[in-house]
């Protein structure tokens, strides 16, 4: 077993090596400054977490608020708006319940 143990903590070693030269180099290519935080990515929205914050919306009174948003964004249900508008609507959903 010896053999075997000192098989398996060579390839232990040799990710550890692989695993740090591959954050060196994502560091080097990353164009962030050595001291620069890496700005965090938000997750980009499915249609599934913006109809469930529509509905919530629409559940506090907001319906006819919600239906002026999806025409806003581009169409009169949320089946026909545009991926790419997704962020957005839900701010301007999440700004229904502040104004």
């Amino acid at each position: 077993m010896s053999e075997l143990d000192a098989v398996i903590r060579d390839l232990r070693t040799a990710a550890a090596a692989i695993n740090e030269a591959a954050d060196t180099i994502t560091k080097m290519f990353s164009g962030n400054t050595a001291g620069a935080p890496a700005k965090p990515t938000e997750p980009i929205p499915t249609k599934e977490d913006v109809r469930a914050i529509l509905a919530e919306m629409s559940s506090r009174g907001f319906t006819a608020q919600v239906k002026e948003l999806l025409r806003k964004h581009g169409a009169a249900t949320l089946s026909g708006i545009d991926p790419s508008e997704y962020t957005a609507l839900i701010k301007d959903a999440e700004g229904l319940g502040n104004g």
